[in-house]
Formats: C-alpha cells, sequence, structure tokens
C-alpha cells in the first residue's frame, strides 16, 4: 500500500523514512510505498539484464547507455526513484560519482502494481515530461503488458503496446530484439 503525505515534505523527511520503503516527493507530497513484491521484482531484474550487456556494455548490441536500478532523481523539487532508468553516453559521458542524479534520464521503465499504477502514471509521468525524458515504459506484471511511450513536443505518445510472450523491438532500445517471456512469473 502507498502512503501519501500531503504537507509541504522536504528532503530530510524523505530520509527519515525506514529502509523498507521506498520514498519519493512529488509536488511537495511525501509518497512512501512498500520494497516491491517478487513478480515486480523480477520484471525488473530481467529488463535490467537484458538491456545491460547490449546497451551499457556493448556486448552484442551497440553500446552507449547506462542503465541504472532505482537511481534516486532530483529533478527541480522533486525526487523521484524509477524501477529503471537510462542515459546516453552522449548526454550523461562521465558516470558521476553522486548519491543522486540531477540530469534527466532519456528514458525510464516503471514497474506498476496495484498500489503505485496511479502514481506512476499521474503524478511520475508529468514530472518526466517537464524535464524531457524521451521515453517511458510501463511494465505490468499482472496482465503481463508493456506499454512503450515517446514524448513527442508536450504529450506522451503510444510507441508500442505489448503484451504476452511476444519478441520484440522497442524503442529505444529496438536495435535488440526482447522476450517478453523472461519477464513474468512462469504459469502454474
Amino acid at each position: 500500500m502507498t502512503v501519501t503525505v500531503k504537507k509541504p515534505a522536504t528532503y530530510e523527511d524523505l530520509r527519515a523514512l525506514p529502509e523498507t520503503v521506498v520514498g519519493e516527493l512529488v509536488a511537495g507530497e511525501l509518497v512512501a510505498s512498500p520494497r516491491p513484491a517478487s513478480r515486480h521484482t523480477l520484471v525488473t531484474s530481467v529488463l535490467g539484464g537484458e538491456l545491460s550487456g547490449p546497451f551499457q556494455r556493448g556486448r552484442g548490441g551497440p553500446g552507449g547507455w547506462w542503465i541504472l536500478d532505482e537511481p534516486e532523481l532530483h529533478l527541480g523539487g522533486d525526487v523521484l526513484v524509477p524501477d529503471l532508468a537510462g542515459w546516453t553516453r552522449t548526454r550523461m559521458p562521465v558516470y558521476p560519482d553522486e548519491p543522486f542524479f540531477t540530469l534527466p534520464p532519456d528514458w525510464v521503465c516503471e514497474t506498476l502494481s496495484p498500489s503505485t499504477a496511479s502514481f506512476d502514471r499521474m503524478k511520475k509521468m508529468p514530472v518526466y515530461m517537464r524535464e524531457q525524458v524521451g521515453h517511458v515504459w510501463l511494465i505490468e506484471p499482472v496482465t503481463r503488458t508493456l506499454e512503450v511511450f515517446r514524448r513527442e513536443g508536450e504529450r506522451w505518445v503510444l510507441a508500442g503496446n505489448y503484451a504476452g510472450n511476444e519478441r520484440i523491438r522497442a524503442e529505444p532500445f529496438e536495435a535488440v530484439a526482447l522476450e517478453l517471456e523472461a519477464f513474468w512469473l512462469p504459469s502454474k
């Protein structure tokens, strides 16, 4: 369950949260969510692994990216923690040795759960738009779907909608095919 504290929250409020939750600040509101469940963690771990080899390390792909799990983003007055984020090395040639990132990523992925889906869509996506993130992926492990959004001007355009066990090439990582089947818990 996600808990929202409505008050002008500060970064110190966020830091005071227990380590068992993920805290974020959006428009002055502190939002605390429990650590992700196993289904959520599987999707994020597999996707990060699939992208790191070809895009971060250049193994079987073009390289040229930094792909990170749960980076803390300080974007304007907001503090967000996407499940995954990526920066092209042309925009971030040197990896910063800092506790958080102030440069908006080029791509983010949010793994949706019933308690976070509305927050991810309604609160975080507008921040990503404001900060000119190029692509947002929304993965829903229960329905086994992936929505790929591309920023065009001041709006999100659905660039791809995938489901089930498809083999896909999705922006901005279309250079390598991904097998969605690897993301989901096996059927019983």
